[in-house]
Formats: C-alpha cells, structure tokens, sequence
C-alpha cells in the first residue's frame, strides 16, 4: 500500500502523521485511526496498512507531537515502572481541548484531500483512542459518520469531562469492543456508557469480548489475542462498511 509521512498544521504546532491509501484510483473513505497509550509503531502502521488494503485511506497521526517527533517511546513494556510513568505522562498532555485541537486538524487535512470520498469519515480508537474517537465525533458531528473503540478505557468515570457525558451530541453510529475484566473500563463502566448512550438516542452497538484482556486487538500487546483482534477486524469493517460506503 502506498505510504506517505506528512506534517499537519494544527493550532499547538506541527503534528507528524502517516497517510496509507489503497492501491488504484480512489476516491476511497477515509479513517483516522487513534494508537493507544504507547503510541504510533510498526504494530499500528501494519494495521493502518491492512485497513488500506481493504479499500480505505487511513490517517495515523503522531498524538503526542506536542512532545517531539514520534517515535518517543520505543520498545517497553507497562510491567517496567519508569515506561510506565513515561506513558502515563504522556497520557496526561492528552488533555479534551487539544484531542478537539487536533481532531479539527485530522478532519480538515481528511476531508480536502483528493483521493477521500465526499461524505462523513471513520475513526477508530484503542486504548485511550476510544475516547478520543467519541470525543471527535462529538466535537465534529456532520463530518465523522462512523467511530469505533476497541479495549477504549474510562469512557464513563465521575470525571466532570467523562466521554460519556457527550452522548446528545454523538450524530453518528458507534461500536464498542470492550475487553473482559479491563480494569481500564470495568462492567460497571460499560453499564454507565450505555445507559448514557440509550438515553440519547445513539445508533451503537456494545460487545464484550469474553476472556480477552486490554489490549486484545493490538499484534505486540501481553494481551494480544488473534481471535479476539480478528474479531474486532470483523465487527469495524461492517461498520465502516455501512456507513462509509453508502
């Protein structure tokens, strides 16, 4: 798949970002496709590139750009205390008004290129990207259609800024992969997104994938699991599938 490295202007600076398209003449749908805590890496790139092959342009942005080019973090595991402070700082830039900053930035650059089919696009989150996707649907509802969260983490805390308190202003469709037993997004946590979302009104749809841990659908992951990332494959290329290609 043809791969391009891009740099986005957005209001804070210069977000570096990669562009997968398909092979041939487009226009295609497109994607933003959000990393989890650890970042853009060649796991998320072969991914991007599968979901290219599949017939969509798919932009993966550099979330933590404010912070220097990626990649940043390189190899580590979240069992070692000092990578695991390093994410999580990382984390805490990440704040709702920059995701909004850059999501306009992501959907702006998206939408005016060429080869994106006219109409709404997708966005996919993991880990921390489930929050990220509701938030840009949210914050952008005529232009992202379509938004999927696999393994997605506190989508409905206390927090006075929990995604879930964005529900009257989700105007597209939704899928929800969440991980079983995710301290991240507990069962309680899964009870209070969809009462939110129900209450609302929202086109979604809410599984759990029994026995798979957070992490489930990302090659690399401790908790990677082939059925369960297959699976996920499975459920967001019917959703963007329905809502993209219309």
């Amino acid at each position: 798949m043809p791969v391009q490295s891009i740099d986005i202007q957005t209001a804070d600076g210069t977000m570096d970002a990669k562009l997968f398209s398909p092979e041939g003449q487009g226009p295609w749908p497109g994607v933003v496709m959000i990393s989890d805590a650890g970042g853009t890496r060649p796991a998320f790139e072969a991914m991007a590139q599968r979901l290219a092959s599949e017939g969509y342009v798919v932009l993966l942005p550099h979330v933590y750009y404010r912070e220097g080019r990626a990649p940043l973090l390189g190899q580590g595991s979240m069992a070692d205390e000092s990578f695991r402070k390093r994410v999580f700082a990382l984390l805490a830039t990440l704040t709702p008004e920059r995701i909004l900053t850059d999501a306009a930035a992501e959907v702006g650059f998206l939408t005016s290129r060429p080869e994106v089919k006219r109409g709404g696009i997708g966005v996919v989150g993991y880990c921390m990207g489930g929050a990220v996707a509701m938030r840009m649907m949210a914050g952008f509802p005529e232009q992202v259609a379509a938004a999927a969260s696999y393994h997605g983490g506190h989508l409905a805390t206390d927090d006075p800024r929990s995604p879930h308190l964005l529900a009257d202003k989700l105007r597209g469709e939704l899928y929800f992969g969440h991980a079983d037993k995710d301290v991240f997004m507990e069962a309680a946590s899964i009870a209070r997104l969809e009462e939110a979302l129900k209450k609302a009104g929202v086109t979604f749809q809410s599984e759990l994938y029994e026995g798979s841990g957070h992490g489930f659908a990302v090659n690399g992951s401790p908790a990677f699991t082939p059925q369960a990332s297959e699976r996920h494959w499975k459920t967001m290329l019917a959703l963007f599938g329905r809502t993209l290609r219309v």
